[in-house]
């Protein structure tokens, strides 16, 4: 059997757990490694054993989970902080406490996460959890901020949600909701993703990204319209590496499944339906953005007419009049100014590149990526994807099979090319 994500096969990665009741949630970040074909290792605080137990994670990772009962046991060879430490591509530690923060903010090293920390070099993702109250203190932001800034360590910030500490209001107002809540499964794997590809790098630094995605709708009446099978899947993995990257991300998307969106919390969002919405949210934002990335499948007609109210069965048309929507990548391309980048997608059947050339040339883009949505596993609603991602001075890079963060991730390094 294939593993799901195939750019994590063999992947050293090491996570970490310290104390906290959203150590449960690690749980299917481990099954989903292994399953993956990554090597996974797991270490787990003397506090983070009150929640989860060694025994689990072990059984989860097809691998010894370590504690401070070992890190004190004599050994044989090198000291195990130092063997782990230069062992892992990547550290992950999650649930990150308030406690262990405050450590690795003041460089110390009292059990073997913290030794294991300093004896390693490579990238460190930390997703923290904590009680609303504790997470908003000043001395917790403020151990926050200083770490962030060193290159090496990358974060997901807590979101809104109930917590396990909370309370319940009076019955009428439901649960209390504030930050403090870790990061899902989800996030966690993307975020993780992006670092084993980029090495950590935050190449995007100071850029703005902008990026369209989903399927447009054009409406016939308040029920009817005209769309495609567009989920937003590819756009939102756009947007998430170029975050991951370091970039500040617009994403202008046609309706899409709310948790998709949920997954990108440091993205400014701006929900649009039809075409024309898309093209004045575009156009509004295009100025200011250094990259464009026309990911959207956008409706090319639309009715002739819209009624107000929703058609009865005998007064449909039989044959429906259209028009033409606005080309937005087209519009862009009229107005684009050096040093902007403007990319577009072509989604094909068939022979892809004829097509892919054309718009290339036509649209005045710096990039196509060109999309075979006939093919198994590529294209419309699919977790992985096949492109060929082509340039205006005629490079080609054929990109098989995926996972579309990585395909992002690959057309970013392929634009990151052409500057050079």
């Amino acid at each position: 059997m294939k593993p799901i994500l195939p750019s994590l096969f063999e992947k050293r990665i090491l996570i970490a757990v310290s104390g906290g009741i959203a150590a449960y949630k690690i749980c299917e970040v481990i099954s989903t490694l292994a399953k993956a074909g990554a090597e996974v290792r797991a270490i787990l605080t003397d506090s983070a054993q009150q929640f989860i137990t060694p025994l689990t994670l072990a059984t989860l990772s097809r691998h010894q989970a370590y504690t401070d009962a070992d890190f004190w046991q004599p050994t044989h060879g090198r000291p195990l902080h130092i063997q782990l430490g230069e062992w892992a591509e990547l550290l992950v530690i999650a649930p990150l406490t308030a406690n262990t923060l405050a450590k690795i903010a003041t460089g110390m090293a009292d059990n073997l996460l913290t030794n294991t920390l300093l004896a390693s070099s490579c990238p460190v993702l930390l997703v923290p959890a904590m009680n609303r109250q504790m997470w908003k203190q000043n001395i917790v932001q403020h151990n926050w901020q200083q770490v962030l800034s060193d290159q090496r360590f990358h974060g997901i910030a807590p979101t809104s949600g109930v917590l396990a500490c909370d309370l319940p209001l009076k019955e009428s107002q439901g649960w209390q909701i504030g930050s403090g809540r870790m990061a899902e499964p989800k996030q966690i794997l993307a975020h993780l993703e992006s670092l084993l590809h980029t090495g950590g790098k935050r190449d995007l630094l100071g850029k703005r990204v902008l990026v369209s995605a989903g399927g447009t709708r054009e409406h016939l009446d308040p029920v009817r319209f005209i769309g495609n099978p567009s989920t937003g899947k590819m756009g939102l993995a756009v947007a998430q590496a170029a975050v991951h990257r370091g970039a500040t991300v617009t994403l202008v998307h046609a309706p899409m499944n709310t948790e998709l969106v949920a997954q990108l919390p440091d993205v400014e969002l701006v929900s649009v339906t039809s075409a024309e919405q898309m093209y004045q949210a575009m156009l509004q934002r295009f100025p200011e953005a250094d990259i464009t990335v026309m990911v959207a499948a956008v409706g090319d007609v639309q009715p002739g007419e819209y009624h107000e109210e929703k058609l009865a069965k005998q007064d449909l048309p039989t044959v429906l009049p259209l028009k033409q929507c606005t080309d937005i990548l087209a519009e862009l391309g009229k107005i684009k100014q050096p040093p902007q980048f403007l990319v577009g997608f072509a989604a094909q059947t068939g022979d892809i590149l004829t097509p892919a050339l054309r718009k290339l040339e036509a649209k005045n883009l710096d990039i196509i990526v060109a999309n075979p949505v006939d093919q198994a596993n590529a294209g419309f609603g699919s977790d992985t994807n096949i492109a060929t991602l082509i340039n205006r001075a005629g490079k080609q890079i054929d990109i098989g099979g995926c996972s579309k963060l990585k395909l992002a991730h690959h057309l970013f390094d392929f634009i990151e090319m052409g500057k050079k």
